[in-house]
């Protein structure tokens, strides 16, 4: 790498050029304190995570998804799954040792206090009135573990400033959300017409409060949003979304079906148990298409294979993952004396009187067609070109995951509109077979799966160098296709601006997203795809009928 970062500077004015063994030594150093961080690391381990270690490697032995959850891990996975935590709202960053804010998030706290910059530097925290921790050389997870606490109470950090200048600064915790989590949309507007995005990065619901944000609920505010816009169809964006809630992902199906079962679940030797839309009526009816791809997980598969089931969506991309298992969590603070004389005991004041919890795999989770989707996933109506799409992935490459069958189908009715993927997926191949991008990205899939094959390197450093530079050539030419942007002219809701509009922060978020949005090639093609399912919708309208 060193070597690689010279050779670019070369052309440089004032660069200087190091020998080889000058380099060498650089190396050597490089991976020195790499080695010295990763030991520390490992040495900073307390007895509970050594004995959350040694369990997990039991539990997961049998199950990939059963876990014991220490207190402060069933606090994060809680705050995961809501989207919220409480704290003072800063980003932080480690840099060389020293613990910096990145960034502040608009409406947490410390934006509203106001004192708390990006750049500071934290260099010791106090609860309220105590004596303040000095945090030079922490982990920024240790940092973390300091400045969060209860809602409103208060901490207290001495910083540097940018210029050098020392502040000790008071804030108030309080909830703090985390806008990323959540799900949001956009407009594309295409020569077809404009296209619905729902962007759903988890299906979060915040389960320890009962007016907390739930993923359904937000998804309705978007659909509603693009139907105010007057799209002619909606994208749900799925793709790396690993799933979350199950009642969410019924609820959320129920938006797009008129009512009916969208999941079976089943307990060991136990009758399977239908999930379904009570509610008669959809709040969305037009075309419909969900991207998926090989980390869409749990949830996002239930959602895919229950609207391809129906044939209410077209499912884009790749074959999702094959999770389709149903975990719940279980408190062991029943067993608590039992724990006790083992030692173990919470070190989180929040949770002090807590021993954890079990996230224990309790059932396994059918389409409405009786097919699992473990280990399998969802097959998608539609293939896009993937750089992994040859390489083994997903929950069977786990020897310990449960095996796949299959139950009776479920009582159910096709949508009126039943998409006609044949006629879809034969356009979309016309496109993506005369698209230099998709092109490339099969050459990729063709030669990480030979890299996968090869695993043999040559010691001598010309003959590395020269395999390296030849793995590396695909890459390149990806990279700077990527740096293209698609024809898509993008925009946000009319009701999201004046929330986009509050801060400079979330401005800059906002135009990102929207120029990463633009760059997407398989969001591209999926416009397309339903450009094209809009005219199948309006040939039934117009009575000309479709197969």
């Amino acid at each position: 790498e060193l070597k690689d970062d010279q050779d670019k500077k070369k052309d440089s004015l004032g660069a200087k050029v190091k020998t080889e063994t000058q380099l060498e030594v650089d190396a050597r150093e490089s991976v020195r304190k790499n080695q010295e961080f990763y030991f520390k690391r490992l040495h900073k381990f307390d007895g509970q995570e050594r004995f959350t270690f040694f369990i997990n490697a039991i539990a997961n032995s049998e199950d990939p998804h059963t876990d014991y959850l220490p207190p402060v891990d069933k606090q994060r996975f809680d705050e995961s799954m809501s989207g919220t935590f409480f704290g003072i709202g800063a980003r932080l960053q480690n840099d060389d040792g020293k613990i910096k804010i990145e960034s502040i998030i608009p409406g947490s706290p410390c934006w509203k206090q106001g004192e708390l910059k990006a750049g500071d530097e934290i260099l010791k925290v106090a609860q309220g009135a105590e004596e303040p921790v000095d945090i030079q050389g922490f982990d920024t997870e240790d940092a973390v573990k300091l400045i969060r606490g209860k809602k409103g109470s208060e901490v207290r950090l001495t910083v540097k400033k940018v210029n050098g200048a020392m502040q000790v600064i008071p804030i108030i915790r309080g909830e703090v959300f985390i806008e990323e989590v959540f799900a949001k949309s956009a407009i594309i507007n295409s020569p077809g017409g404009q296209i619905g995005y729902i962007y759903l990065p988890e299906f979060y619901s915040d389960f320890q409060h009962i007016n907390g944000r739930r993923c359904a609920e937000d998804v309705a505010i978007e659909v509603v949003k693009l139907k105010n816009a007057g799209v002619a169809g909606i994208i749900l964006d799925l793709r790396n979304n690993g799933g979350g809630s199950l009642s969410d992902v019924v609820d959320m199906a129920g938006q797009f079906i008129d009512n009916g079962p969208v999941v079976q679940v089943k307990s060991n030797n136990a009758d399977a148990t239908t999930l379904r839309d009570a509610q008669r009526g959809t709040l969305y009816d037009g075309p419909l298409a969900i991207m998926v791809n090989q980390n869409s997980a749990s949830a996002s598969e239930i959602m895919a294979a229950a609207l391809q089931d129906y044939k209410r969506a077209v499912i884009v991309g790749t074959p999702t993952f094959g999770k389709g298992t149903v975990q719940k969590l279980v408190s062991l603070d029943d067993f608590a004396r039992i724990m006790e004389k083992i030692g173990l005991s919470a070190n989180n004041d929040e949770a002090a009187n807590s021993i954890g919890s079990i996230k224990l795999t309790v059932q396994k989770f059918y389409r409405i067609n009786g097919g699992s989707t473990q280990l399998k996933g969802v097959t998608p109506d539609i293939k896009l070109p993937d750089p992994y799409e040859l390489i083994d992935m997903g929950e069977r490459r786990d020897k310990a995951a449960l095996k796949w069958d299959e139950i009776p189908a479920a009582n159910y009715v096709k949508a009126p509109h039943a998409v006609n993927t044949g006629d879809l997926a034969n356009k979309s191949a016309a496109r993506t077979n005369a698209n230099a991008t998709f092109q490339l990205i099969k050459e990729s899939a063709q030669r990480l799966k030979a890299q996968e094959e090869d695993n043999k390197y040559p010691l001598n450093e010309m003959a590395y160098r020269k395999k390296l530079e030849e793995a590396n050539a695909t890459s390149k030419k990806m990279e700077e296709l990527e740096k293209k942007a698609t024809t898509l002219t993008i925009t946000n809701p009319k009701e999201d601006m004046q929330k986009i509009n509050m801060d400079s922060l979330n401005i800059n978020k906002n135009k990102d997203w929207i120029k990463n949005l633009q760059k997407d090639i398989y969001l591209s093609e999926t416009v397309n795809i339903v450009n094209d399912l809009a005219k199948q919708y309006m040939n039934v309208n117009m009575g000309t009928g479709m197969k």
